[in-house]
């Protein structure tokens, strides 16, 4: 069965927004928005709170600040993917749909971090692609929550 204009409208938009998520992603490997970046940006925000920290309590809140990035911008990757399937119910859950947009998540997760590898002042990290992954995960799950949402309420 053909998908309705309305699915190929809605995959074709859905599809080039992960293209510019994931070129997003690609573009925050760069050198410009390394640990000196987050680092800076985390002492700026801290300022304007008027918060002030200890060096190893401000190292603890850098790392959750960096790691949290990685679960975010991949959680929205895995999300952008699965909702860019031609079909007239792109949201309703399937399983095997799910996988997939974890494995194409983390796929990229392991290209992006082989990319750092040729970045100065970047490194690559295969803990950062079980963070990527974790947070792709996440992402789908959020779909998995809504269908168990829809079944409970019977909508």
């Amino acid at each position: 069965m053909e998908p309705s204009l309305y699915a190929r409208t809605h995959s074709l938009i859905w599809k080039l927004t992960s293209v510019a998520w994931a070129g997003l992603i690609f573009y925050l490997s760069t050198g410009g928005f390394g640990s000196s970046f987050s680092e800076c940006l985390l002492a700026q925000v801290l300022a304007l709170l008027h918060v002030t920290v200890a060096p190893a309590t401000f190292e603890v809140l850098h790392t959750l600040v960096r790691k949290s990035a990685h679960l975010t911008e991949y959680a929205i990757l895995a999300m952008l993917l699965y909702g860019s399937q031609r079909d007239d119910h792109p949201f309703e859950w399937r399983p095997r749909r799910a996988l997939a947009c974890v494995a194409i998540a983390a796929a990229y997760s392991l290209t992006d971090e082989g990319h750092q590898i040729f970045v100065p002042g970047r490194s690559a990290s295969l803990v950062d692609c079980g963070i990527d992954t974790t947070g792709a995960t996440l992402g789908v799950l959020v779909y998995y929550l809504r269908h168990c949402w829809l079944r409970i309420t019977g909508n």
